[in-house]
């Protein structure tokens, strides 16, 4: 048995299965000009992969080899992705109907806000819908429990953006600025955030090209 095959066969699939991750994911979100070049890479590894397997068919060892480069490939493609953290997400948080203390607080951290009314079965609650880049979704969910830890939210991934919500209503600097001042005391210094929110300043460039159709744009109207 060749251990140096046996580890070439694993490595090539878990790289293919990694690249098949990261461009299914970036496909879902709209990054079309990314996604094509990384299929390129993805089938070019994966004939390579799949040409040296199918030479030793009759050793069981090798197709498990194969098989275990498959399920960490996935792994490690998913474990890049929520690092890299691409794209945008919506968070919507439901709250006492009288209760605005949230959504000012939320606000002076340069947060969009959308204020619906919601009519549920122990009373009317006030939705508060919230644009957030991924990268600065984990803050805002602390942000979030740390001002009202009985606060119901629920968060999903935006594919599309089209108009001026983003530009208007949430300021990625004031952002980034409270960030760094709640975060002071765990030593993350202003290059640090920075370097994880650059992207935000180029949304119009990545998102630039794309739609919604108009029942995906009433759910980003203030209505406050």
């Amino acid at each position: 048995m060749d251990w140096g095959l046996l580890l070439q066969i694993f490595f090539i699939n878990l790289v293919y299965i990694m690249l098949n991750t990261i461009r299914t994911l970036m496909t879902m979100r709209g990054y079309r000009n990314v996604a094509p070049v990384i299929a390129v890479m993805e089938i070019t590894v994966y004939t390579l992969g799949l040409s040296m397997v199918m030479k030793y068919l009759e050793n069981p060892i090798y197709l498990l080899a194969y098989a275990l480069g498959f399920g960490v490939g996935i792994y490690v493609g998913m474990m890049i992705e929520n690092k890299m953290a691409l794209g945008y997400s919506v968070v919507e948080v439901y709250v006492q109907n009288d209760d605005h203390t949230l959504a000012n607080a939320l606000r002076e951290r340069g947060y969009g806000v959308t204020i619906q009314v919601g009519y549920g079965r122990d009373g009317d609650r006030l939705i508060l819908t919230i644009l957030t880049p991924r990268a600065n979704e984990v803050y805002l969910i602390k942000t979030i429990d740390e001002i009202d830890p009985k606060a119901f939210y629920l968060s999903y991934d935006v594919k599309y953006i089209h108009g001026g919500f983003w530009s208007k209503r949430v300021n990625p600097r004031l952002i980034r600025k409270s960030r760094v001042k709640d975060e002071h005391s765990d030593n993350i210094t202003i290059d640090e955030v920075e370097s994880k929110q650059d992207y935000v300043e180029e949304a119009g460039h990545i998102y630039g090209d794309n739609h919604v159709d108009q029942s995906d744009q009433n759910t980003f109207q203030n209505k406050s």
